[in-house]
């Protein structure tokens, strides 16, 4: 892939430099085991490294500085400017110990924020990246959160995380809980942060709880199973599926 840099002055450029290369070289190793354990084949053309700012001003209208188009992946590599996105998903509650957290969040952490937008290529989902999506928009959105997590952190830092989102779903289901997975996104764009996010979380816990739990830490079965739903023609709903309407996750 090509590495594009977009920055508005080179010292911001120099700011993240260091970071950029830890990412790129990383990257570059979890590309290679996508490409032979998960049906990566039509790899994007390339990163473009920008800011905050730019990433949702000028390349889109996004909220979240991560996203890919087309065949281009855009993310910012700024560490603070994560760290205080992932604050205002909080709402402003009481979560001191949760707010510490993404206070201090890794760079590996957002590391993983790279790795979703590359694990979203892979040929092993059902749905072009591109095309409007039905169905399984939770399934693919919670796997590119699953696997780069489970492949790029360590176990300490992929359990910390599931518990800080788990609680986190407990705290807004009384706000957001009310909703199926299958209509993951169904209010935009537009929505509040924590409500985008909401369902993100909800996406990644269930398929934990797939593999883990119910395919016993077996990625490939839970996959298999998402492609035999599809082959039946998706008769029913893909959580109804999976039986997850009633599951805690």
């Amino acid at each position: 892939m090509k590495h594009i840099y977009a920055f508005e002055e080179i010292r911001e450029y120099e700011k993240h430099q260091d970071v950029i290369q830890r990412f790129s070289e990383r990257l570059d190793e979890y590309q290679l085991l996508l490409e032979e354990e998960y049906a990566l084949v039509d790899k994007p053309k390339g990163v473009v490294w920008t800011s905050a700012e730019a990433a949702t001003s000028i390349f889109s209208d996004l909220p979240i500085p991560a996203f890919t188009n087309k065949d281009t992946i855009y993310i910012t590599p700024d560490v603070k400017a994560w760290r205080k996105l992932f604050m205002q998903q909080l709402d402003g509650k009481d979560l001191p110990h949760i707010q510490r957290f993404y206070e201090q969040l890794s760079e590996n952490h957002i590391l993983t924020i790279l790795g979703h937008e590359l694990t979203h290529h892979s040929d092993l989902f059902l749905d072009e990246f591109e095309d409007e999506r039905e169905d399984s928009i939770w399934f693919e959105e919670g796997m590119c959160e699953y696997l780069p997590r489970k492949l790029l952190l360590t176990d300490r830092e992929f359990n910390e995380i599931s518990t800080i989102e788990k609680e986190l779903v407990d705290v807004f289901t009384r706000e957001y809980g009310n909703r199926s997975l299958d209509e993951f996104g169904s209010n935009s764009y537009t929505a509040s942060l924590s409500s985008i996010m909401f369902d993100y979380w909800r996406s990644f816990l269930a398929i934990k709880y797939l593999v883990e739990n119910r395919f016993h830490n077996n990625v490939n079965l839970v996959f298999e199973e998402y492609h035999k739903w599809d082959s039946e023609g998706r008769k029913v709903s893909l959580t109804e599926y999976f039986k997850l309407e009633k599951t805690s996750l």
